[in-house]
């Protein structure tokens, strides 16, 4: 899986880094990044909880095509 941030939509609640730090970072004004958006197969549940708790909707997981 792929994920991806909408950092314009991220209004820095932190709910992805709480649950799922290995995949959503934050920057210092607490805005979401990625380092790798390529989430690790042991990682796609929590990654897939982070991302739907987002409260701005600034998250998806998206299967990756070749």
């Amino acid at each position: 899986m792929r994920a991806v941030a909408d950092r314009g939509a991220c209004c820095g609640y932190g709910v992805c880094f709480e649950i799922c730090p290995e995949v959503f970072k934050l920057d210092e004004a607490g805005i979401v990044y990625l380092d790798d958006d390529i989430v690790p197969a042991a990682l796609v549940d929590r990654a897939r909880e982070a991302a739907e708790a987002c409260p701005q909707l600034a998250l998806t997981l998206e299967p990756i095509t070749h």
